[in-house]
């Protein structure tokens, strides 16, 4: 990346008059949760069984004691709180040119930064609720239990997040095509775009300025009218909102 290149995203942000924010782990790995796929995340980890299994449905309801253990130990980060790239995203949606977010990530961070219209494909771990009564549940239940979560009225309590084998929220997911559909500028951030359905969704935008920030290269680098390879936090201390 340049300065020409933070000077072309400057512009191109100066003049959206609706822009739409679409976030992956890289945004977060900055607040210190690491992304499941880098050489330090979940998918080079050894366990008895691979992330993908014990994030599943069908693990949750067989295994909910071993799927608990690893979701309390690998997947929850307490002390992580917004950097730059949330901040940034929170200002311009005040500005009233921004539609909001739409994210991959379960950490809730965009809304800790300020974010109103946060559009989570994947769920929340703020987020919990009785599969009995659906009653629900903030975070600090989770972390404070023992072994398996249990409401009140006897029932489990499970995150209010996307495992594998399920699928998005149905009103999430058409707010958040909506919001892209609507969008004259989309900035795509920290994500690899492999992980379907959520990478498909932009498919759905037809706006003037598509922009992709990412640390590696991913296959829709070709369709943007701003592509910079590199981090985020070389990005964004570098942006003003006006």
């Amino acid at each position: 990346m340049n300065q020409n290149q933070i000077r072309e995203l400057q512009e191109i942000l100066d003049e959206g008059k609706r822009i739409v924010f679409f976030t992956g782990a890289g945004v977060s790995t900055e607040s210190g949760i690491p992304d499941f796929r880098s050489q330090d995340g979940l998918y080079h980890q050894s366990y008895q069984y691979p992330p993908e299994t014990i994030i599943s449905h069908s693990f949750f309801m067989q295994n909910t004691s071993e799927f608990y253990r690893f979701y309390k130990d690998r997947m929850l980060f307490l002390d992580a709180k917004p950097n730059a790239t949330h901040t940034f995203i929170a200002k311009m949606e005040e500005t009233g040119r921004s539609l909001g977010v739409i994210t991959q990530n379960i950490d809730g961070l965009h809304s800790l930064a300020g974010s109103k219209h946060v559009y989570e494909l994947h769920g929340s771990v703020h987020r919990n609720y009785c599969m009995k009564c659906h009653t629900f549940y903030p975070l600090e239940t989770i972390v404070e239990s023992q072994g398996i979560p249990t409401c009140k009225c006897g029932g489990i309590i499970k995150p209010d997040v996307v495992l594998y084998e399920e699928p998005l929220d149905a009103k999430v997911t058409a707010g958040a095509i909506e919001a892209i559909k609507r969008a004259d500028v989309l900035v795509v951030l920290g994500t690899s775009l492999v992980v379907y359905p959520a990478a498909g969704f932009l498919n759905y935008f037809h706006g003037e300025k598509l922009v992709l920030i990412n640390r590696d290269a991913t296959t829709y680098d070709a369709m943007a009218d701003l592509h910079i390879q590199g981090n985020l936090k070389d990005v964004f201390p570098h942006l003003q909102v006006r």
